[in-house]
């Protein structure tokens, strides 16, 4: 056997791991990927519903109030209004995420 087909003989087996390990890696980086992706949703989604709580005791704090002094006042329309704009941050997020998991 000479030198040249000895050499050529050792690599084959090398270029072949070399090839599995790259694909390997292909896979690896694409679920590291998705991972990020994902947790930013997850991100999102926990941010949003922070909100909607803060919305849900404003609203609250602001209907005590105005049963308490027995009149509305502009804290509970101010506080209503805050309401209405996280469920539409909310339901728009929710609308987003549903129609990117179709496709």
């Amino acid at each position: 056997m000479d030198f040249g087909t000895l050499i050529l003989a050792m690599s084959i087996p090398s270029g072949i791991t070399g090839f599995c390990f790259w694909l390997l890696e292909r896979k690896l980086d694409r679920n590291e990927k998705r991972r990020k992706e994902q947790e930013e949703i997850r991100e999102e989604q926990e941010f949003l519903m922070v909100k909607g709580i803060g919305a849900a005791i404003a609203l609250g704090e602001a209907s005590a109030i105005a049963l308490k002094n027995g009149h509305t006042n502009g804290e509970t329309e101010a506080a209503l209004a805050y309401a209405r704009e996280v469920k539409h941050e909310q339901k728009d997020f929710l609308t987003r995420r549903g129609i990117e998991a179709i496709y």
